[in-house]
């Protein structure tokens, strides 16, 4: 805990990594001028995860109701949506989450002062803020903290800049369901959206400049391409655009592929930091195409000036930037914190779900581990059976001699509940017979990992349905 009372702290952005680091520096003592020139809040409640996953959650709930693998006996018929409906309650949703989780704590703490305007680095000690109201203000400050974020980034595909396409933000809030649709991208955030709008009515088009999800296993990428081609959802491999026009109210698109058109396009191939209006040259904070550059204390170049979440370089899921702004706040205030990486779970929200940590074996043994892999086929697992739904796997990495488990990779029904316990195995340095070992609740999807983890010495399909 720090003893210095005195201790003022400017904390630029107001998202998940900033918020964590006033609130967590305030809790050792120090004063804080938090700076925010938009929406309070940052991404992931604004313009990220809530509302994205209520998307997402509706487009579930009507695929089910239009299909299931109950339909035998349970009557099914395609919903009628409302896509205008659907925006307003998620959007209330967010306004109430925004309100109780971040605006009125800021307006209820007395040790953080919230300036709005936009904020621009002087030195090491002094910023000016140009105020959303006139005028502007400077702030002397003692230690610094950049949480500013990232938005979508726009390939520079000719003409595409002229067009009035979509990204990931304007797409969460789009009011109508577009009959065509193209998605230029093949990560998470693209995917994931790829599904909710084919789940709601589009017919929609995917392009991967390489394969979906290049930088997981490949087997993944090609199970969520199985399970979208199920869903009529188009995926073109190696395809890239070369050019992009709108007329008549429709996007022409040329691609190595042929011409495409479409209602709608959204572009989601990454982000770009929020971070060309601060300065950051001029005092010295070394960037890397924008990102800033932190150590494991989360300290720039600049002694005293502090960043964390996706304004860094830092992989961008704001459990992470929460993580790396608690952490430098304690190391603001006279405390010594390090954010690990090493176990870090990722999840994408499709159906099936796309949950991982760890290495993968490519990554294994690029780092030169003798690696052991098993994969479970989920009509291995129990839950699977019993859900009628067996698309999708579980792997584990291991090393060979030991055992020990260096990572999991999963696409499953709640692949995003399942990864966590994977996590604090790993973080036990547990080894796949100390998994395959202990307890799990029968008819869990979790319990796949302990079948995974007992096919490494045994065939689990000789085994009894809840056998030890």
């Amino acid at each position: 805990m720090s003893n210095d009372n005195n201790l003022h702290i400017a904390v630029i952005g107001s998202g998940g990594a900033a918020m964590a680091a006033a609130l967590k520096a305030v809790e050792r003592g120090a004063h804080i001028t938090l700076i925010e020139r938009g929406t309070i809040g940052g991404t992931c409640v604004n313009i990220g995860c809530v509302p994205s996953k209520i998307m997402i959650r509706a487009a579930h709930i009507a695929h089910l109701r239009k299909e299931s693998p109950f339909d035998v006996g349970v009557s099914a018929q395609p919903p009628i949506v409302d896509r205008a409906k659907l925006v307003q309650q998620q959007q209330a949703r967010v306004e109430e989450l925004r309100n109780n989780k971040y605006e009125n704590i800021l307006r209820d703490h007395t040790a953080i002062t919230v300036l709005k305007g936009e904020a621009r680095l002087v030195d090491a000690h002094n910023l000016t803020v140009r105020l959303n109201d006139g005028g502007e203000q400077t702030v002397h400050f003692d230690r610094a903290f950049i949480g500013t974020g990232a938005r979508p980034a726009e390939p520079p595909i000719p003409g595409l800049a002229d067009t009035p396409y979509l990204t990931s933000t304007s797409a969460l809030t789009l009011d109508i369901i577009p009959e065509r649709l193209i998605v230029i991208g093949a990560g998470f955030v693209a995917l994931e959206l790829v599904q909710a709008f084919a789940r709601l009515g589009s017919k929609v088009t995917v392009l991967a400049r390489s394969r979906l999800l290049s930088k997981e296993d490949p087997a993944i990428g090609e199970a969520v391409e199985t399970a979208f081609r199920r869903e009529g959802i188009e995926v073109l491999r190696q395809t890239q655009a070369s050019r992009v026009d709108y007329a008549d109210n429709e996007f022409i698109m040329d691609t190595n592929a042929g011409t495409l058109r479409a209602d709608q396009l959204l572009v989601a191939t990454g982000r770009t930091p929020n971070t060309e209006a601060l300065n950051l040259e001029g005092i010295g904070v070394e960037t890397s195409n924008g990102a800033i550059q932190v150590d494991e204390q989360l300290q720039t170049t600049v002694p005293g000036v502090y960043a964390a979440g996706d304004c860094t370089d830092q992989p961008q899921f704001v459990y992470v930037a929460a993580a790396g702004g608690s952490r430098a706040a304690v190391n603001m205030t006279g405390g010594k914190a390090t954010l690990d990486l090493s176990v870090m779970p990722g999840v994408m929200f499709t159906d099936p779900q796309v949950a991982t940590v760890g290495l993968t074996e490519a990554e294994a043994l690029k780092q030169g581990f003798n690696v052991d892999t098993r994969v479970l086929e989920l009509e291995n697992v129990p839950r699977a059976l019993i859900n009628f739904d067996t698309h999708g796997f579980i792997k584990m990495v291991a090393e060979r001699d030991s055992g020990r488990l260096l990572g999991v990779q999963a696409i499953t029904a709640e692949a995003d509940e399942l990864i966590q316990t994977a996590v604090m195995a790993l973080r036990a340095r547990m080894t796949v017979e100390d998994i395959g070992n202990e307890l799990f609740p029968y008819l869990t999807m979790v319990e796949g990992l302990k079948l995974c983890a007992q096919t490494f010495t045994k065939d689990v399909k000789q085994l009894s349905c809840c056998a030890g």
